[in-house]
Parts: structure tokens; sequence; C-alpha cells
């Protein structure tokens, strides 16, 4: 099967070795084995590829070979717990430098998806793309009764492409784990499969519709938030039919003055608007940049494209208000304790060395004014922390650092004065006071007796099972520990301890019985002529002498 597939995607393999050797990353190549299996490319790296670091060498190769590495890219570059800072700066800098398909192209994917003609669903399609990117355009059009609405359209075979990319980097993880140690102590196939996943999910516009469907659901609990109307008959896999909005960006600092919008309001509601959505909602828009964000007439916020949407589950979301109350009180114990509980930290983690570079990131912000804070940077500050000592946070935790940056980014234009901290601190308390709710605890208890119930109708066929191994001998116990010895004595110890009081306590009983019944039928204790009492105390005592003697002897008590 892995041959097969090899044949199938021979040539695409060429090319990414190729681009490898071009930007400097022959050994790669080479250390895969694909220098002896793929006649890849003649000739060696470019002449000023050396004078280039390793970023933006990375970023070339990417740009190279296509759309789907160049989407993929900009995904990673939303997770600083994998990749180190200087790269992620040149990963936010990929661009889709790829023109527009044609109309005809977008009527016949249009015709096809919908099952109708153009001239039957539209009454006006217009031929030129308003945007256009790696994965689709959108076009302006109007529906048959005048509504004015924006279609997006995948790009022919795009799915087909990228399906081939994402099967052929699978398979280059796979290679490297076998063959690269840092490829398996950074669970390359692991991190391949996050960005895979998230890539898949772009494909997918009836994903982006529901997306869309729940923001549009949120923004009916919220003051000057809209989002678009979705028109359902009009969307698939390949197509998104929405209402056409048109406002002003956020980035056009002179065209909101000039239209008297106020830049401090607008600023203290976008980041309301995240802050609510991160810690009320649990559900969050992952690319709030100004292309994205708009201004409508009435000063209300309008939110576009739900191709990147972030998720907290409840657990997450109480996870993320403790390491901004710990942020804000710059308390190390607790933004260790939130990174622990959000993160997968590995067994040979070094705690010393991780309390030591969090002190030192909190000493980096340690009595500086909080309006002078980026909190998106120190969220990233402290998922690079993670990233250097091999600390896997979700990619949901991860986004809404990207996302924090990129509200910051936006609202510090619009405001500098303007404090993320201020607007932050009253969800983070109000998160943090809800854990010790009452009326939620006993609900989430509730809530948990079943699963309470099923463990204890488990426990009996789980000492049962463990019997059954134990008896035939098939239980095997395995401790690894430096400290081994130690343990051992101290069982030792213990065991011997128990045994000796054992002993002892049974002795007593034993006579204590004999005496108590002799006494209490007044008769004498002789059985067949025999002191029974008297030879027992003796036996006793000399067994008990034995094994106190044994015990000391053995340096163990």
């Amino acid at each position: 099967m892995i041959v097969r597939r090899r044949i199938r995607h021979l040539q695409r393999y060429r090319t990414i070795a190729a681009a490898l050797v071009r930007n400097g990353f022959g050994f790669i190549v080479h250390e895969l084995g694909f220098s002896e299996t793929v006649t890849f490319f003649r000739g060696g790296s470019r002449d000023d590829i050396h004078k280039k670091t390793v970023g933006e060498r990375v970023r070339l190769i990417l740009e190279e070979l296509g759309p789907t590495f160049v989407k993929l890219g900009q995904i990673a570059s939303t997770r600083p717990d994998l990749l180190p800072a200087e790269m992620i700066a040149e990963l936010e800098q990929l661009q889709d430098h790829v023109p527009p398909f044609s109309y005809e192209e977008s009527v016949r994917i249009v015709e096809e998806e919908l099952g109708d003609t153009i001239g039957e669903l539209f009454r006006e399609f217009d031929p030129v793309p308003v945007a256009s990117a790696s994965i689709g355009q959108v076009h302006r059009a109007r529906l048959p009764d005048g509504t004015v609405v924006a279609v997006k359209v995948q790009r022919p075979k795009i799915a087909a492409v990228i399906e081939a990319d994402l099967d052929i980097l699978a398979e280059l993880s796979r290679l490297a784990e076998n063959r690269l140690d840092w490829a398996r102590n950074y669970r390359l196939r692991e991190v391949v499969e996050e960005l895979t996943k998230s890539l898949r999910a772009e494909l997918d516009y009836a994903a982006e519709a529901r997306n869309g469907e729940k923001f549009a659901q949120q923004s009916e609990r919220m003051s000057h938030v809209r989002v678009p109307r979705l028109f359902w008959d009009y969307c698939t896999r390949k197509v998104l039919t929405m209402e056409f909005m048109t406002g002003i960006k956020l980035s056009e600092h002179m065209q909101l003055d000039r239209d008297g919008h106020d830049r401090k309001i607008i600023a203290r509601r976008l980041a309301s608007l995240i802050f609510h959505q991160i810690l009320v909602e649990g559900l969050f828009h992952g690319d709030p940049h100004p292309g994205n964000v708009m201004v409508l007439p009435d000063g209300s916020l309008g939110l576009i494209d739900f191709g990147m949407v972030g998720r907290l589950s409840p657990e997450m979301k109480k996870h993320f208000a403790s390491l901004v109350i710990a942020l804000r009180n710059q308390s190390t114990k607790g933004i260790l304790r939130a990174i622990t509980r959000m993160g997968i930290v590995p067994d040979d983690v070094d705690a010393a060395a991780l309390r030591a570079d969090v002190d030192l990131l909190r000493d980096k912000y340690y009595k500086v004014p909080f309006s002078q804070i980026s909190m998106g940077e120190a969220v990233n500050d402290l998922f690079g922390v993670a990233f250097r000592h091999r600390v896997r946070i979700p990619a949901e935790m991860t986004l809404l650092g990207k996302t924090l940056l990129t509200m910051e980014g936006v609202v510090t234009a619009l405001d500098p004065e303007f404090s993320v901290f201020d607007v932050a601190e009253p969800y983070g308390k109000r998160m943090f006071r809800e854990q010790f709710d009452l009326g939620k605890l006993a609900k989430k208890w509730l809530e948990d007796i079943p699963d309470y119930m099923d463990l204890v109708t488990e426990v009996p066929l789980s000492l049962k099972s463990l019997s059954t191994f134990v008896q035939k001998g098939k239980l095997r116990v395995e401790i690894t520990t430096p400290e081994l010895k130690d343990v051992l004595n101290k069982m030792d110890r213990i065991t011997n301890k128990m045994s000796f009081s054992i002993v002892l306590l049974s002795l007593s009983i034993m006579m204590a019985g004999l005496i108590v019944g002799s006494s209490m039928g007044h008769q004498d204790s002789m059985l067949w002529k025999f002191p029974v009492i008297e030879l027992g105390l003796g036996l006793a005592g000399i067994l008990g002498l034995w094994l106190v003697y044994a015990i000391f002897k053995s340096g163990r008590f």
C-alpha cells in the first residue's frame, strides 16, 4: 500500500525534495532516504541561501510548494507551543500568491453544486471576484428577490490536490519519526495530524456555514454585533452564500473619524466581544484581523469569515480564566498551575527549569503598568516556554493566544492607551466565582452520578479479572525508579514489622483464650497430662525470640 502510494505521488515527492535541497535542507532528504530512491534535482542549493535564517528558508519552501503548504504554514503560525518564535514570525508573513480562476470555472462549480443554471439561481453574478485566496474566491451576486450576497466558490480540484499533499506529509512524518530523534521527540506525526485536521475543516464550506449560524445566534445575545445572514439553499461543501455586508475596515482610521465613529468605543467593543466569545460562549472568531471585522453605519461591529474558529470546553475556559488572574497577580505558582492543567507535560520535564523560566517571564512584566502589557504577547511568551519544555498545549488554546494577539494589535491601533487587562479581568473573576457556585457544583455532581454508578458496578468485575490474572500467574508489575533499592528496603522493614506485630498479637490472643477458658471452667490447664498453657507460652516465646532475632539480623527492622 505504502509503495503504491509513493509511486502514485512520485513526481510530487521529487518536487518536495527539490524544494528542500534548493533551500539548504538537502540533509533531510538524505536522512529520510529519498536521495537514493528519488532522482529529485540536478544541482545544489541557491547561492545566497546560507545568508537566510532557518525560518526564512522554511517560508520559501512553503511558498514554492503551493496552496497546501502555504495554508499549513499559516495554521502552524498559530502554534507557538510547537515552533520557535523566530519561525512563527516568518510563517506569519506567508501570503496566498494565487491568481483568481476563471469566471467560467466559477459558474460550472456553482451550477454543479446547486443543481441549476446560474441565470435561474441569481439575478446577477459579478464575473470579477472581489477577493481571491488559495482555497477559493468570492463573487458579489444578487438573489432573485434582490438580496445582495457574497458567494464563496472553492477553487477547482483544490480538494484533490490538498488531499494528495496531506497523504505525502503523513508518510514523510512517519518516516521522519522512524529515522530522526528530533521528529520522535516532538511527535511530528501528531503535529501533522493536528494541522491536517484544521486544513480539512477549511475545505468544508458547509462547516463554515454552521459556524456562521452559531455566531449569528451569539450575536442575538450581544449588543453592537452583527453577523451576515446565511442562505442555506445556496450552501454546500464547495459553495457558501451569505449576506453581502459593507462597512468600514478597522484599519481605516481616517474614514472612521470622518464618519463620526469614536475609536475608543470601537476598541472596547471589539475587546469585550472577543472576551465574551472566549470566556462566556466558549466559541470565538479565530482571525479577527481588520479584513474580517468592520464598523457598520450604526456603529456596531460586523463579523465575517468563519473558516477559522476556536472552541473552548468548560474546563479550558476555567484554566484560561485562572491564567488571566495569575498573570494579573504575577503569580508564578498560579501560572505554572494553569499551564500544567491546560497542557500535556512530558514525564521527564525538568520542573525546576520550567519554574525558573516562568519566574524569568514574571520578572519581565513585574511592576510594569498593565496599560503597557500585551496580554496576547504574554500568553504567547508562555507558550514559548511550553515549547522549550515540550509541553503540548491544545490547538484551541494556542489559537486563542493568536486571536488575543491579533485583537490587541487592532485595538491598540484604534486606541493606544487601551488596556486589554482592564476588559479581561472582570470576565476572569466572573469565571473564578462560577467555580464555587453551589447550584452549578450540585448540577455537575448530579451529572456525574451515572459515571460513579458505572464505576461501582465495574469494580467487582475488575477485581475478578485481576484475581484471575494473579491466579494464572500472568500479573506483571514493573517499577522503574532510581531509588528502587531504598523503596524495597522500606517495604521489607514495613512487612517485617507487620509480621512481628501479627505473630505477637496472635500468640497473645491464643494464650489469653486458654487462660480465660481454664479460669471460667475452674479446670487446670493439663491436657493428656501435659501443661498446655505453660508449654504454649514457652513455645511462643521461643518462636517470638527467633523471629525477632531473624529480623534484627537482616538489619531491616
